[in-house]
């Protein structure tokens, strides 16, 4: 999520359906009264977003828990992977730039625990899992994975050329990738490729850190999903994507693409356009179940959710992001459609869409409160329940207690959708 339109932990996909309206008005049609009924029964979900700005002071996480527990609420998505970094102790990442004012001993993730459990507030670890550093503010240690292993980082097509000749441990590799990134409002930073194993296994090695040492309630997962069908055009990609359809090429083929040249690369995946989208598509689906593997080893317990833009054909086409198939799979436990609209015909039908697609796996309806009043808030809150959501999640806490908000937004909200 960039910080100019929307916040910057959350871009949501806003693309109104013609036939809201009507999707609506059908919503007893395309959803069964029984899984409505099967949701109903559950406890709801009444999660907030908590991202890492409320984190930094341990009077902040104590303001936070206080409120989310005085408001109604009983679980929080606290992220404590941001931006490759880490509000935790001891991780295998650097500690985050945003702690050190704190003391060495300051954890921000066991201070929550500490905090929301004795308050019977569930607590799960956010994780911002390809989105690795924020483009306007590179990171400040030298140990962080950019700098360490820039060769990992996804690239776009426009810069394919130069950046394969360029080589990535030239410092001219990450400034260039930077700048461009910086100048492309739809690209909320640099992420790392699930093409590359190396980086896969990295990710998958920071996640394993986390759940075996931090008693977790589960695991959310967010930014698991590539930023434009532009990206990754990485050299390392491209040779694996040649790699991968080597064996099904002619002589003549094999004989043309040469996978020492970049153009031939790039043009070996024009020439194979919907393998080339499967294979960067495939590569992420391994990525989420290597990572549901070890969540579930060490949490058998933990609840694993993503963060998903709500149309999950574009989802799959725009950002690989199959969410359907993972919820077919079962690797993920809830899907978190970031149904951030203003409009709250298109909020219901989005989630009656989710509930459709995932079938009786369960749905947390994301809700865009940062861009709503409190009354619309409250609205989709209802119109979520409605549509046989399991539960909801508001985007996010810090948007709803800090200025121009009013100090008892958040608990307006929680007395008039959760009362008795």
């Amino acid at each position: 999520m960039p910080a100019h339109a929307a916040p910057p932990d959350k871009l949501p996909l806003l693309r109104p359906l013609a036939v809201a309206a009507l999707a609506v008005a059908c919503l007893w049609v395309v959803l069964p009264r029984a899984n409505v009924r099967a949701a109903a029964s559950e406890e709801e979900v009444r999660a907030l977003w908590v991202t890492r700005a409320s984190l930094t002071t341990p009077a902040a996480i104590d303001a936070l828990v206080a409120s989310a527990r005085a408001s109604g609420f009983n679980t929080l998505l606290v992220q404590v992977r941001g931006r490759g970094d880490a509000y935790y102790a001891d991780g295998l990442e650097p500690r985050a730039d945003a702690l050190a004012a704190q003391p060495p001993d300051f954890d921000p993730l066991q201070r929550v625990l500490d905090q929301a459990r004795p308050r019977g507030l569930r607590v799960h670890a956010w994780v911002n899992v390809n989105l690795v550093a924020s483009s306007g503010e590179l990171p400040s240690s030298r140990n962080h994975v950019i700098y360490r292993h820039p060769d990992w980082l996804m690239v776009p097509r426009s810069l394919a050329y130069h950046l394969a000749r360029v080589g990535s441990r030239n410092p001219e590799f990450l400034g260039r990738l930077t700048r461009w990134t910086r100048s492309n409002d739809r690209v909320e930073g640099l992420f790392l490729s699930p093409v590359h194993p190396e980086a896969a296994s990295y990710t998958v090695a920071v996640v394993e850190n986390l759940v075996r040492r931090y008693p977790v309630d589960g695991v959310h997962f967010d930014y698991i999903r590539y930023p434009g069908p532009e990206f990754d055009y990485s050299l390392g990609a491209l040779r694996a994507f040649h790699a991968d359809v080597s064996p099904e090429l002619s002589p003549a083929e094999r004989a043309r693409f040469d996978a020492r040249s970049i153009a031939d690369l790039t043009a070996l995946t024009d020439l194979y356009p919907e393998r080339w989208a499967g294979f960067r598509r495939s590569r992420l689906n391994a990525l989420l179940l290597r990572l549901r593997t070890v969540v579930k080893a060490q949490r058998p317990e933990a609840v694993i959710s993503a963060a998903v833009f709500p149309d999950p054909d574009t989802a799959a086409r725009e950002r690989f992001q199959d969410w359907r198939f993972w919820a077919e799979q079962r690797w993920v436990d809830v899907i978190c459609p970031m149904a951030y609209t203003s409009d709250v015909l298109t909020f219901a039908a989005q989630i009656a869409r989710a509930r459709e697609v995932v079938g009786p796996q369960r749905v947390w309806a994301g809700i865009g409160a940062y861009r709503l009043s409190p009354g619309r808030t409250i609205e989709n809150i209802h119109a979520a329940r409605r549509a046989g959501a399991h539960g909801i999640v508001l985007f996010s806490y810090d948007s709803l207690v800090q200025p121009p908000r009013g100090a008892d937004t958040l608990a307006t909200i929680g007395r008039a959708a959760f009362a008795p």
